[in-house]
C-alpha cells in the first residue's frame, strides 16, 4: 500500500538523519564552523501559557545561559552543536572557521506575514511616511518628481490611512501639480490609495462608477470623486499602473529578499500572492535564484487571484526541501480598524451606527477557501474586528465538521486584532494560529481606543489572552506596513511601547509577552505552524542550517536596549547569505 502524503512527510526527517549519519561517517570535514558564540538552540520545551519558562529551559534566577558555543554545518545541515573543542575536530582544508567573538546564535528568523514585492516597489517609489497634510505630500512629490516628462507615472507610498481617517486627502492639489502625469499614492497599510484625475481616467474610474464589493470610492458633496479609494477599491487604481517586465519584477523580489536577509530572516511568508508575482517566484525557483525560503500564500477572492480549480487540482507543495513552498492561501474577511472597515459586534465608538464591512460584502469567498483547505492547503484569513474574528472561527469550525482531516494543518487568522472575551479559548480548541504584528499594536495605540471604547479595546492586540486561550502565536510585521526589524518587533512585544518608549509603562501592559515567547514567535512557532518543525525552528543535529547571528543576547539584554541589536550573519541552507562588514 502506498504511503499517505502526510506520513511520507513525517518520515523525511528519519531518512535525512540516516543519510546524514552515513555521509558524516565517511567524511567529517565540515563546510563551516561557528565557534566562540552564545548558542541558544531553542530546543527546550515551550513556556507556560502565562510565559513561565519550562523546567528544562536554560534559565535560573531570570538569567539565561546559552546551550552551546559552537555550531558545525555540512552540506546544508547542522551536524554538530556543542563546545568549541569538539567543533574544531570537524575542520579540514576547505572548512571556513568563524570566530563569533561572543555573538549570539539563534535558529533562523522567520518573517511569517509580509508582502515581499512591496519592499522593492517602494524603494522605487516616493516615500510619504509620516506626512500629515496635503502640503507635505506636495512638497515630497515636487522634490522627487518635479520635471518628469508628460505621461510618466508618478508613484508614492506610505501615507497612513489610520492617521488620515478623519480627514482624507483630496486629489485637487495633485491635479494642479501634475496635470500631465498620472499619480498613484498608496497607503501605508494597503487599505487606501489616492490618485489624480489622469490616474482615475487610466483606471476607467469616474463619478458613475459603482463601489466594488468590499470597497469605497470616496466622493465629494457633489458626487465627484475625491481620488481616495478605500479597502477593496484600491485595486482599481493600483492595477492601472503599467505592468513591469518579468526581469524587473525579479529584481524587485530580489531587492526585498536581500533586505530581509540583512535583517536576519531566513524565510518569509508572502501573504497574498497574485498572478503578477506568482510566475516570478516560480521562475526564480526553477532557476535556483531564491536566496531564502519563501512560503507563497496564494490570494483568494481578489483581483488577479490564482485560479482555484487549477491549484486545488495541483495540490500543495510536496517537497519540504523546496525553497519555494506553495502550500497555503490568503483571504480577506474584513477591512482595517484604522479605516473603520473592521467588522465589529457593536457600533464603532467614534462612529455610531457603523460596524464595518465583512464577508461576501468584502469579497470573501468561503467556497474557494474551503476548496483549498479540503485539497490540503493551509488557510490564512485576514480578520481584524471582533465580529470578523468570530465569523472566521465559525467558518473554520464548520469546515472542520465537513473535512475533519484539515484541522491538523493549523490554519491561521491573520492579525486577530480584536477578539471578544468569549472567543479567545476557541483559538486553542480549534488549533488556530494567531499571526500578529507587535508593531501594529503600539503604532495603533494612539487611536485604537477611540475606535473601540475603553472596554472593548482590552481585547485588542491581546497576545497574552490569546496565549492563555491556547493559540499558537506568530509574530511578524506585515511589511511594509511597519518596520520589519526583529529588534523593533521584540521591543514592541515585551514593552508594548513605540520606538520612543511611549506610552510610559506600555499600552495595555498586561498583554506583554516574554522575550522567550517573542523569539519563539519568530522561530520555532512559525516552523510548527507550517508543519516544518522537524526540519527547522531549532538548532539541532540533522536540521537545516538556517541560522541567524546577532550582536546582542536578547534573552539577557535590558528590554529598553533591544533595539540596539544588529544582525551579523544570516545562513540559509548552510550558505552565508548575509554577513555584516
Amino acid at each position: 500500500m502506498p504511503l499517505s502524503r502526510s506520513f511520507r512527510w513525517l518520515l523525511l526527517p528519519l531518512f535525512a538523519a540516516a543519510f546524514l549519519t552515513v555521509r558524516c561517517s565517511s567524511n567529517s570535514q565540515a563546510d563551516l564552523v561557528l565557534h566562540n558564540g552564545q548558542v541558544y538552540t531553542v530546543g527546550w520545551s515551550d513556556p507556560g501559557l502565562d510565559g513561565t519558562p519550562a523546567l528544562d529551559a536554560p534559565v535560573r534566577d531570570s538569567t539565561w545561559t546559552p546551550d552551546a558555543s559552537a555550531v558545525v554545518v555540512q552540506d546544508g545541515r547542522i551536524v554538530f552543536v556543542g563546545d568549541d573543542d569538539e567543533a574544531r575536530s570537524w575542520t579540514g582544508a576547505s572548512t571556513r572557521e568563524v570566530d563569533l567573538n561572543g555573538a549570539t546564535v539563534l535558529p533562523g528568523l522567520v518573517e511569517s506575514h509580509g508582502h515581499l514585492h512591496e519592499i522593492g516597489e517602494k524603494a522605487e517609489e516616493i516615500s510619504l511616511v509620516g506626512v500629515l497634510s496635503e502640503e507635505e505630500i506636495a512638497d515630497r512629490l515636487t522634490q522627487a518628481a518635479g520635471g518628469r516628462p508628460a505621461g510618466e507615472w508618478i508613484l508614492g507610498t506610505g501615507w497612513d490611512e489610520g492617521e488620515w481617517a478623519n480627514q482624507l486627502p483630496d486629489r485637487a492639489f495633485l491635479d494642479t501639480l501634475f496635470p500631465e502625469n498620472p499619480v498613484v499614492l498608496k497607503g501605508l497599510r494597503g487599505f487606501g490609495t489616492l490618485g489624480n484625475a489622469l490616474a482615475l481616467e487610466a483606471a476607467d474610474v469616474g463619478s458613475q462608477t459603482q463601489d466594488p464589493v468590499g470597497g469605497t470610492l470616496v466622493r465629494r458633496d457633489d458626487g465627484s470623486l475625491s481620488g481616495v479609494l478605500l479597502n477593496n477599491a484600491t485595486d482599481m487604481l493600483n492595477d492601472a499602473v503599467p505592468q513591469r517586465s518579468l526581469e524587473h519584477r525579479k529584481r524587485i523580489l530580489r531587492h526585498g529578499m536581500d533586505a530581509l536577509l540583512m535583517a536576519g530572516y531566513v524565510s518569509t511568508h508572502h501573504a497574498g500572492v497574485r498572478t503578477d508575482y506568482l510566475p516570478v517566484y516560480q521562475a526564480m525557483a526553477q532557476a535556483d535564484e531564491l536566496p531564502m525560503r519563501v512560503q507563497a500564500m496564494l490570494s483568494v477572492g481578489v483581483v488577479e487571484a490564482p485560479e482555484v480549480e487549477e491549484w486545488t487540482r495541483r495540490g500543495p507543495t510536496r517537497d519540504p526541501e523546496a525553497m519555494l513552498q506553495i502550500r497555503s492561501v490568503k483571504a480577506y474577511y474584513d477591512g482595517s480598524l484604522g479605516s473603520r472597515g473592521a467588522k465589529l459586534i457593536e457600533d464603532y465608538a467614534d462612529q455610531p451606527g457603523h460596524r464595518g464591512i465583512a464577508g461576501a460584502e468584502y469579497g470573501f469567498d468561503p467556497d474557494a477557501v474551503e476548496a483549498f483547505m479540503a485539497a490540503g492547503f493551509q488557510a490564512g484569513i485576514h480578520a481584524i474586528g471582533d465580529a470578523g474574528n468570530r465569523d472566521v472561527l465559525d467558518f473554520y469550525e464548520g469546515v472542520f465538521e465537513r473535512h475533519p482531516q484539515t484541522q491538523a494543518l493549523r490554519h491561521r487568522i491573520e492579525h486577530a486584532q480584536v477578539v471578544h472575551p468569549d472567543d479567545f479559548a476557541r483559538f486553542g480548541t480549534l488549533s488556530i494560529v494567531a499571526s500578529m504584528e507587535p508593531g501594529h499594536a503600539v503604532e495603533d495605540s494612539p487611536w485604537a481606543g477611540e475606535r473601540l471604547g475603553p472596554d472593548r479595546v482590552r481585547g485588542a492586540y491581546a497576545w497574552r489572552q490569546l496565549r492563555k486561550g491556547g493559540a499558537l502565536l506568530l509574530f511578524n510585521s506585515d511589511f511594509t506596513g511597519t518596520d520589519w526589524s526583529v529588534f523593533y518587533g521584540l521591543h514592541a512585544a515585551v514593552t508594548r511601547t513605540k520606538k520612543d518608549g511611549t506610552p510610559e509603562g506600555g499600552w495595555l501592559p498586561e498583554e506583554v509577552v516574554s522575550v522567550e515567547e517573542a523569539l519563539r514567535a519568530y522561530t520555532i512557532w512559525p516552523a510548527r505552524s507550517s508543519g516544518l518543525d522537524f526540519h527547522t525552528g531549532t538548532l539541532e543535529v540533522g536540521k537545516w542550517a538556517d541560522i541567524t547571528v546577532m550582536d546582542i543576547d536578547p534573552f539577557n539584554t535590558p528590554v529598553d536596549r533591544l533595539m540596539e541589536g544588529r544582525i551579523l550573519m544570516t545562513l540559509v541552507d548552510g550558505k552565508v547569505r548575509y554577513e555584516a562588514e
